[in-house]
């Protein structure tokens, strides 16, 4: 169906002729506009045009404000049970000490938990990046060592100064 805003009630339909569909979902077949109107308000409901593109175009008849409120609360539905996932970074450099390595493995782990992506990067300054296998070494062993809580989804990979590989969830 269409966007709840674009649909045509009742006299705003301008086609001469509609498929009707009842209120069940039954096809009634093609008929006038006045008639499927007539219809419609001899059951105190409104004709709704749910397929405007349609030739003829499709209209249902239904109760268009319970009809308008019951999709909008399935909406706010889908948008309360929607996870945004938001990419978290990790910076780190290639002679990277022990503890300092450690402390950045466990914060990647707890962004992990959360449900996060996170993005490991290894910054290159001055003549360090003509040894970018360092680089690699270093993400590799944090990949290995974060593979209990993710999987590596980008391997890394050299972008000007910076090596970066993506690690989500499991």
């Amino acid at each position: 169906m269409c966007d709840i805003k674009d649909l045509s009630i009742n006299e705003e339909i301008r086609a001469k002729e509609v498929r009707l569909l009842g209120e069940d979902g039954s096809q009634m077949g093609v008929m006038e506009l006045s008639k499927a109107l007539e219809m419609a308000a001899q059951k105190n409901l409104d004709l709704v045009e749910i397929a405007p593109q349609a030739n003829p175009p499709a209209c249902k008849i239904m109760d268009y404000g319970k009809y308008r409120f019951e999709a909008i609360k399935r909406e706010k539905e889908n948008r309360k049970n929607q996870k945004v996932i938001t990419i978290k970074e990790v910076r780190l450099s290639p002679s990277i000490d022990e503890h300092d390595f450690m402390t950045k493995l466990n914060h990647a782990i707890k962004f992990l938990k959360a449900g996060d992506k996170v993005k490991v990067t290894v910054r290159f300054r001055g003549r360090e990046v003509s040894h970018a296998k360092n680089g690699e070494v270093v993400l590799d062993r944090f990949a290995s060592l974060v593979s209990e809580v993710g999987t590596v989804e980008k391997r890394p990979k050299l972008e000007g100064r910076y090596m970066s590989m993506f690690v989500v969830p499991k």
